[in-house]
């Protein structure tokens, strides 16, 4: 393990990227944590939220800071308003959807870290326009994460 000299960060001034309808700010990358987490702050539109899926590497651990979101965690769905902590060990399906009629806000920790990684690729990818589903599918497989298609997106 690295020792890290430790991190203060603004949100403010952490620019936002934006992989799908989701942005967010990476708050503390992997690098800045010896590898042990990342820490990042997610804003769902209305009706957003990542199709159901699993991680085979990281944990994540999910805090609402604003809005509703349905979460499905295994089988089970839940609804987490501010203040709600919600954790999802690897290989668990998961997915949120943001079920409020303004943007929601949720501060998520993968552990270990470099989760970020994969969000940077796939804005990269995104950034041209609507990427092919096969490349997207092979750049989350490369990160360990798996979707759980068919899929109509969201916590469904």
């Amino acid at each position: 393990m690295t020792i890290t000299p430790g991190k203060v960060v603004a949100t403010a001034d952490v620019e936002p990227v934006r992989w799908t309808v989701e942005q967010g700010r990476f708050l503390l990358r992997s690098t800045d944590t010896g590898g042990l987490f990342s820490l990042f702050e997610l804003t769902t539109p209305p009706g957003g939220g990542p199709p159901p899926h699993r991680h085979d590497r990281e944990d994540e651990t999910f805090y609402v800071l604003e809005g509703s979101y349905e979460i499905r965690l295994g089988d089970d769905l839940h609804v987490a308003g501010p203040g709600t902590v919600v954790h999802g060990p690897r290989t668990v399906p998961h997915g949120f959807r943001n079920v409020g009629d303004a943007p929601a806000r949720m501060l998520c920790v993968a552990t270990p870290g470099g989760a970020e990684r994969m969000f940077e690729e796939l804005a990269e990818l995104v950034s041209a326009g609507p990427p092919d589903r096969d490349r997207v599918l092979e750049l989350a497989a490369r990160h360990g994460l798996s979707y759980l298609l068919p899929s109509t997106g969201g916590a469904r």
